[in-house]
């Protein structure tokens, strides 16, 4: 089976807000579908956590080492992407575009095997995950609210991040926390994602540390970008003296960035994002880097329903990741999906165990969110 064509098509119309001191708006494309079309009719899904200008100009230099490569071999296929184009950069536009090629590549081999991508990464753990709630920090009343609606379509787990948290008074930081805690009670898991990585962060590692004895009073399950991104000596001695475990990672491209975060100790829980740090083939090096690093593996997640089923299935592969990332009230993951997403009685979401990433897009959706562009033949 052969790749005959790579096509993508940019996300418009309903961007959600990141919280980002320059907002995002929703016409602004951030998030790129990708279709692997084969010359046996199968079609995989990738996607990309980036502008489709890019993802169409970065196709277009890596073109000649796709085309009519096998499309049954993710993992060659992906590392000879990368060591092709190396000179261009490693960890931008490239190595993102990559990113939604391999994740279709592994949708394509677990079509034509009949397999669930999990099986194919050596086998599954467990048939459903505990999705958690990805939502924006506000002030303290709108947000409680908020999660008490959220609380109210099944969600067990709740992440609060970016907004004014860190941008105004200790007072207000804990104000925020204080009545999230309140509003999805004692009961639920509760993890803060400070956004450290925004452009010009103004807080450093004692505001950190401050702010992490801070949040280890209300019980949180850890706290998500405290410190600027290059930070990663702060990040070792945040995480020896925090209470609370550090996450991060998000930001990193590729296993060997990551080796020397893991290796110093820098984080309790890791989380690459499968849409740009290389794909599955990627993540799951690092996931089992982490693990042999005593790090747990929990996906970033805040891209599309293609990316959510990617974490899915990787999330089935390793005995420790029981969660996954949920960005709540986005179309892009609710609405371009054929079959609706559904947490059962418990607040979990079932792992697909369909071929592949065991998901089909609706492409009416597809089309109206991509404003037309074909990514299907």
């Amino acid at each position: 089976m052969k790749i005959r064509e790579i096509r993508c098509a940019g996300l418009r119309g309903a961007t959600p807000e990141g919280g980002w001191s320059n907002e995002l708006r929703p016409d602004d494309c951030v998030h790129t579908l990708i279709a692997v079309h084969t010359d046996e009719g199968l079609t995989g899904l990738g996607s990309v956590f980036t502008n489709d200008h890019l993802v169409r100009a970065a196709l277009s230099v890596i073109e000649p080492l796709y085309r009519g490569e096998n499309a049954l071999e993710p993992e060659r296929v992906s590392e000879k992407l990368h060591q092709h184009t190396f000179w261009l950069g490693r960890g931008g536009s490239i190595t993102h575009a990559i990113s939604g090629i391999d994740i279709a590549l592994w949708d394509l081999l677990g079509q034509a095997t009949g397999q669930p991508v999990g099986r194919l990464l050596g086998g599954r753990y467990r048939e459903r995950v505990r999705p958690y709630a990805s939502i924006l920090m506000q002030r303290p009343e709108p947000l409680a609210d908020h999660l008490r609606s959220i609380k109210a379509q099944g969600f067990r787990a709740f992440k609060i991040g970016w907004g004014p948290f860190g941008r105004g008074s200790h007072a207000l930081d804990e104000a925020i926390v204080r009545a999230a805690r309140e509003a999805i009670g004692s009961d639920a898991l509760l993890m803060v994602d400070a956004g450290a990585s925004d452009a010009f962060w103004p807080q450093n590692y004692k505001w950190a540390l401050r702010t992490a004895e801070m949040l280890a009073h209300y019980d949180v399950t850890w706290f998500e970008e405290a410190l600027h991104p290059d930070a990663l000596n702060d990040y070792i001695q945040l995480r020896q003296r925090s209470q609370v475990p550090i996450a991060g990672g998000e930001v990193l491209t590729r296993r060997q960035s990551f080796q020397p975060w893991l290796q110093g100790g820098a984080f309790d829980i890791v989380q690459p994002d499968v849409t740009k740090v290389g794909g599955i083939s990627e993540e799951r090096r690092i996931a089992w880097m982490a693990k042999e690093n005593g790090v747990r593996f929990i996906p970033h997640g805040w891209n599309t329903a293609v990316g959510l089923a990617a974490d899915l299935q990787l999330a089935s592969a390793f005995v420790d990741t029981d969660l996954v990332e949920y960005l709540t009230g986005s179309p892009f993951i609710d609405e371009i999906v054929a079959d609706s997403w559904k947490l059962d009685a418990d607040g979990m979401l079932p792992i697909p165990d369909a071929p592949g990433l065991g998901l089909k897009l609706d492409p009416d959706a597809v089309s109206k969110y991509a404003r037309g562009e074909q990514l299907f033949l």
